[in-house]
């Protein structure tokens, strides 16, 4: 596959970074995961805007537009040809030597990196985990290089891609799934946990919740017990990748694939919308 670095369209297995690059070292870099439907990045405008705020905090200069974002995104597909795919854009400090600094880091490292999209499976199964959600690093979670947290949970759960794990917050609160928000309906109301829990403020997330709002269907955000979740009538999980999975199981608890009414509904607004937001 050819991937893009620093404004040129490489072979992947010719990609060269510095060793001294903070995001290896330190891990001070973000990235964003998205789909390509037709040679269109769905979401593109929300997930930079969360890249860019997310690079501020960490003081990462970065001064690619969106229009050069999009053009390399093109590139990338045309020299792979493909149309429909996997984008993962990554920006780290750069390089600055060994040693932690303060001053803004104006030399960073951009990849964009690209991979066929893999088969998708319709439903999962949720299970909770024993390792806790961490805390976030500053103030809110940032889609950043610390990813320990998640790795350690996915190795819990093992390579089963129909199996999703489930964090709980330290105080036993619901949180998040290993690379997924958290979604469930009771009495046609939906809820999920605040982004004060720690979470990721996904973009699929904050997506479902504006569907929502303009179809006047009430949703709640808060901090819940495994009771609230356990006791609701479907649940799923959104992630830019997987979309809008259905959860049809979470531990003993079954969710009849009648129940899904909701699921269904975000699922088919979705579809409509990929091509075109």
């Amino acid at each position: 596959m050819y991937i893009y670095l620093n404004g040129q369209i490489i072979k992947e297995e010719e990609a060269v970074i510095s060793v001294f690059d903070h995001g290896f070292m330190y891990g001070l870099g973000l990235f964003e995961t998205f789909r390509v439907y037709q040679g269109h990045p769905f979401l593109l405008v929300d997930h930079l805007h969360r890249l860019r705020k997310g690079l501020t905090e960490l003081q990462i200069q970065w001064d690619v537009t969106n229009e050069q974002v999009v053009d390399a995104i093109q590139q990338i597909l045309h020299k792979n040809k493909l149309q429909d795919a996997y984008i993962r854009l990554n920006v780290s400090a750069g390089p600055s030597g060994l040693g932690l600094i303060t001053e803004p880091y104006k030399d960073s490292t951009t990849i964009i990196y690209v991979k066929q999209i893999p088969e998708m499976v319709k439903e999962k199964k949720g299970v909770f985990l024993k390792i806790r959600r961490n805390t976030p690093e500053g103030s809110y979670r940032l889609k950043s290089h610390h990813y320990l947290n998640n790795i350690l949970g996915k190795q819990e759960i093992g390579q089963n891609t129909e199996l999703e794990g489930i964090f709980l917050t330290k105080e036993g609160f619901v949180a998040e799934g290993i690379v997924s928000n958290l979604f469930w309906v009771k009495d046609r109301i939906v809820y999920t946990p605040h982004i004060e829990t720690g979470i990721l403020n996904g973009i699929t997330r904050q997506f479902v919740l504006k569907l929502l709002e303009e179809a006047k269907i009430t949703y709640k955000e808060g901090f819940f017990s495994l009771d609230d979740l356990l006791s609701s009538d479907e649940a799923f999980i959104t992630n830019s990748i997987q979309e809008i999975i259905p959860l049809y199981k979470i531990e003993h608890k079954l969710f009849p694939k009648s129940e899904r009414h909701i699921t269904r509904w975000l699922q088919k607004k979705y579809n409509e919308l990929k091509h075109i937001l």
